[in-house]
């Protein structure tokens, strides 16, 4: 397994315009020295992604790291059938992108909460829509990775039924280690479920909010107010998760996604690197 840094992670700084997007491989090219082998990029980022891919590509591979995965925020969950139209469309040009910045993996959502609707009245656009890009990604061979986010497929088993109902081997799971928290399911059991159907992890730790913190703060669905911690300072038993996906003989990408109120660029990353180097030896 091989650490990477999600864009995700320094989102809070760039929000701030204390980083875009080459400052970003610049800061990941000196986290090498903490174990960082590669960058997981958003769709969320880009300012004029015609322009900027070439550059970026060529600057992720001058820093001597590798591009772990292409990451993209789509929703299938669309009562309306235009609206799931648009989102298949963007899905395809994500296979796209990710293709021409030759990197194999996807990371794709199913989609998200609507008001009036539980997730078996979604459940077939949510498939339809995934059927239909790992169709697409199949000619690029590109894997998606479906990961375990908000209420629509925010369980083990929401994300192994979409899967296995979708058929493809171009669709398999990225597992978030800490969003389980927010559905109310153990991570490592979690974990232990997909553990065999991961093509990503995306390597987060949570802890619980004290009552004075307002920001970055995401609520379970039992009310729990939850904040980013630093690898090895929250809830999630990485050591554990680590094991588990060892055993199942999963080799791919360890995508850190900090999501705490410290400041990434100086505490959140590098420390949760050193952090998540120690749970590889």
């Amino acid at each position: 397994m091989k650490l990477s840094i999600s864009m995700w992670s320094v989102v809070s700084a760039v929000r701030q315009k204390r980083i875009d997007l080459p400052g970003f491989i610049e800061f990941a090219a000196r986290q090498q020295e903490n174990g960082a082998r590669g960058v997981e990029l958003l769709d969320y980022f880009w300012i004029d992604r015609a322009a900027e891919m070439g550059k970026i590509r060529r600057q992720i591979a001058d820093a001597g790291l590798e591009l772990a995965v292409y990451s993209i925020g789509n929703d299938f969950f669309q009562p309306e059938r235009a609206a799931w139209e648009k989102q298949l469309a963007d899905l395809k040009v994500g296979v796209e992108v990710a293709d021409r910045l030759d990197v194999r993996t996807l990371r794709v959502f199913s989609g998200n909460a609507k008001p009036g609707y539980a997730f078996e009245d979604g459940l077939a656009w949510i498939v339809e829509g995934l059927a239909a890009g790992a169709e697409y990604a199949a000619k690029y061979r590109v894997t998606m990775a479906l990961e375990n986010h908000g209420l629509m497929a925010g369980r083990s088993d929401q994300v192994r039924q979409v899967i296995d109902a979708v058929g493809s081997p171009y669709l398999r799971a990225n597992i978030d280690t800490g969003n389980f928290l927010l559905v109310n399911q153990n991570p490592t059991d979690a974990a232990r479920d997909l553990a065999a159907l991961a093509a990503l992890v995306h390597l987060k730790d949570f802890r619980r909010a004290r009552p004075d913190e307002t920001e970055h703060i995401y609520k379970a669905l039992d009310g729990t107010a939850f904040t980013g911690a630093v690898v090895g300072e929250g809830e999630v038993d990485l050591p554990a998760i680590v094991r588990i996906l060892g055993e199942a003989g999963y080799t791919g990408w360890l995508s850190l996604e900090y999501e705490g109120g410290e400041d990434p660029l100086e505490i959140g990353v590098p420390q949760s690197l050193r952090a998540a180097q120690k749970l590889l030896r």
